[in-house]
């Protein structure tokens, strides 16, 4: 590992003006850490924010506010969450291992870079480690690898899967920086490649996560279905999310998101127009999965994922609808 120097924060304001010097934020480490080990990532200076607070969970109106250093399991075991979000519970259960998510945080998570060997890897080339450098991965092993929202430059998927539960329940991800607060739908937070992929997301350069914001809970039946090569601690080949409302047989409202299925956390509201005010039926999954998939493309070693994620689209459905 690269030396580097470390220093710790005592708030939010410390720690943006350290990151606008240059410094790089660690905080639970479970993925920076790793990266660093690699070479694949080689801050000079970092600053810890363990100690800056945005460790709670608390009520917001209706909704709730999940501070930033809120650690997966605390999320995951909150009552009001598992009560009123189960959905977020159960993706953030589905994820690594109880001792990873005693440190994760929930800032962290959102910002986690990608699971892609080839990323991975300092002697293959990767655009989103090198931008320029080309994409090993879209003519390489690309099992893992995503079929929507690909580009030229990068095929590599995201890999987490809180993020999967808190698109499908509308979150909101608050941040702080250099210029002030603002507030990002987490449907804009994630970015797709294009011709950058060294850009996961749209934060901008001295900006941190402050807090996730979940709306007022919609009494829909919630479900996550992940679908991997093992039991447990593993990362998807693909997931979904749903949260569904059934009124008098039909479905009333239904919001769905997919993970490792493209290069950000995906929903497609195309799929969920199609399903509001249908009666449930095996004919209703196979023609959404139509809308989702259509211009789903596979690079050979993962054409399994398209359709793979029709036949988790339509278990999930059946599980959502099926009270």
């Amino acid at each position: 590992m690269k030396a580097f120097t470390l220093d710790h924060a005592d708030s939010s304001a410390s720690a943006i003006t350290a990151m606008a010097a240059g410094a790089r934020t660690i905080a639970g480490g479970t993925n920076l850490v790793d990266l660093m080990k690699l070479q694949v990532e080689v801050p000079d200076k970092l600053v810890s924010i363990r100690s800056i607070g945005l460790n709670d969970i608390t009520q917001d109106d209706d909704g709730l506010l999940i501070g930033a250093l809120v650690s997966n399991a605390d999320c995951a075991a909150d009552t009001r969450v598992r009560q009123s979000w189960p959905l977020l519970a159960k993706a953030i259960l589905a994820g690594a291992s109880p001792q990873l998510r005693n440190r994760a945080t929930t800032g962290g998570n959102l910002c986690q870079r990608t699971r892609c060997g080839y990323f991975y890897d300092t002697t293959q080339a990767c655009n989103k480690r090198e931008p320029g450098r080309g994409c090993a991965a879209r003519e390489g092993f690309n099992r893992i690898h995503a079929v929507l929202g690909t580009s030229e430059a990068c095929i590599a998927t995201y890999p987490g899967d809180m993020a999967v539960a808190m698109l499908a329940l509308d979150a909101v991800v608050l941040v702080d920086g250099p210029g002030g607060a603002r507030e990002i739908p987490i449907a804009r937070f994630h970015r797709q490649p294009g011709d950058d992929p060294s850009r996961d997301n749209v934060l901008e350069d001295g900006e941190l996560i402050t807090a996730v914001r979940l709306p007022a809970p919609t009494g829909g039946v919630q479900v996550y279905r992940k679908v991997r090569d093992r039991a447990s601690y593993a990362f998807a080949l693909v997931s979904v999310a749903a949260d569904v409302t059934m009124v008098q047989g039909r479905i009333a409202r239904c919001a769905l998101a997919f993970g490792s299925l493209g290069t950000v956390p995906w929903r497609d509201a195309a799929v969920e127009d199609l399903l509001v005010g249908e009666t449930p039926s095996p004919a209703l999954y196979t023609r959404a999965a139509e809308v989702l998939l259509k211009d789903a493309r596979g690079f050979g070693a993962n054409d399994f994922k398209i359709p793979l994620t029709a036949r988790a689209l339509a278990a999930t459905l059946h599980e959502a609808t099926k009270g």
